[in-house]
């Protein structure tokens, strides 16, 4: 009694059948996974095995399918692929930021186009979610994590005793954290050293005979608005130089203006003012200038970030570059790997540059 016939195609071991059957040709229909494994002489669970880099496929076998492929210039399912891996190829960005910065300041875009030529190479695509606070940003990894839309998530602007490492911990999520790494942490980090930066910034000021050097730092509560504002106090100290009391702000240019104002109200304002961003950094200008000031004459302006507009004002700004493309690139490439259980390397990222442009020049005597 014949119990029943092997499928056409063979085994997922690529064992060969006697008589093929023929891929579809022609009639301008999209090649199917059962052509790819009639023309290779496999069973579709062996085209399967090979696409997902599974174990079972012989060599042969599988040079067989990759030739099939590229023949019949066959491309595989993305939903198909997922169910079959149980992956979905997505990382998520869940981002805590008022608008109105992210709809002024450049760094994000730059940022996530960095972000996103790091992926499309690689078959994966960017959820990006913006939320107003903690408890939204909670429930949106929650979220995340049970509907098994991501395979891993970046965490950007890290906090001073931030809790979503942990919570990544917790729901079983991969994540990198785009920026220096907790002291203990468990999540592994990919940064740069922010403070070489300043403290350049303070050298060069300081090398033009400036003296009293203020600093409009970022939101509180950050860690690199810490690391910027503890960098600038250290290279005053060690300059031998007097601290004015940094002024925080939001990196918004609104709050940058302000903050400019309540330095130059002072009875003894600073010669020179470093900003924790670029766009604060041009409201501070503006600001300057606002009230009969000269940049760099009367006052001298130094920025972060090295935004594309930084050299295109009136004066151009002298300002701490960072290479943001090179680093979302970066980032993306590090989290698609753990989340294909590759061990984590920290990847050499270009450090930071200091460019000196126009706003700024030795004070008035």
């Amino acid at each position: 009694m014949v119990r029943g016939q092997d499928k056409p195609g063979g085994s997922a071991d690529g064992s060969r059948q006697a008589t093929p059957p023929r891929p579809r040709r022609g009639g301008g229909s999209r090649p199917t996974i059962g052509d790819v494994a009639a023309l290779a002489q496999v069973s579709k669970a062996t085209v399967s095995f090979v696409i997902n880099d599974r174990p079972g496929v012989s060599p042969q076998a599988r040079q067989r399918v990759l030739e099939a492929i590229d023949q019949l210039g066959w491309q595989p399912n993305a939903g198909a692929r997922a169910l079959s891996t149980k992956r979905s190829q997505t990382l998520g960005l869940v981002m805590r930021r008022p608008p109105e910065l992210l709809s002024t300041d450049p760094f994000f875009p730059q940022f996530v186009a960095g972000i996103e030529t790091g992926l499309a190479p690689l078959g994966y695509a960017l959820v990006l979610q913006v939320v107003p606070d903690e408890e939204t940003e909670r429930q949106a990894y929650e979220r995340l994590a049970r509907d098994g839309r991501v395979d891993g998530v970046f965490l950007t602007d890290l906090r001073t005793d931030d809790p979503r490492p942990a919570l990544m911990t917790e729901l079983g999520i991969s994540a990198l954290i785009v920026g220096p790494s907790q002291h203990g942490g468990r999540v592994p980090a990919l940064g740069v050293d922010d403070g070489s930066g300043v403290r350049r910034a303070v050298s060069h000021l300081r090398s033009l005979g400036h003296r009293w050097i203020g600093h409009v730092c970022g939101a509180a509560g950050y860690v690199h608005t810490e690391a910027r504002c503890d960098a600038w106090r250290g290279a005053l100290a060690d300059a031998g130089l007097p601290e004015i009391p940094p002024v925080a702000a939001d990196f918004t240019g609104a709050a940058g203006a302000q903050a400019t104002h309540q330095l130059l109200d002072l009875d003894r304002p600073p010669t020179a003012i470093v900003y924790a961003n670029d766009l604060m950094a041009i409201a501070g200008i503006t600001a300057a200038t606002s009230r009969g000031l000269r940049v760099p004459e009367d006052l001298s302006v130094v920025g972060f970030d090295d935004i594309p507009l930084a050299d295109c004002i009136a004066p151009p700004l002298t300002t701490v570059r960072q290479d943001v493309l090179t680093w979302g690139r970066t980032a993306a490439q590090a989290l698609v790997s753990l989340t294909e259980g590759g061990e984590f390397q920290a990847a050499e990222l270009p450090p930071v540059e200091f460019v000196v442009r126009a706003s700024t020049a030795p004070p008035r005597t």
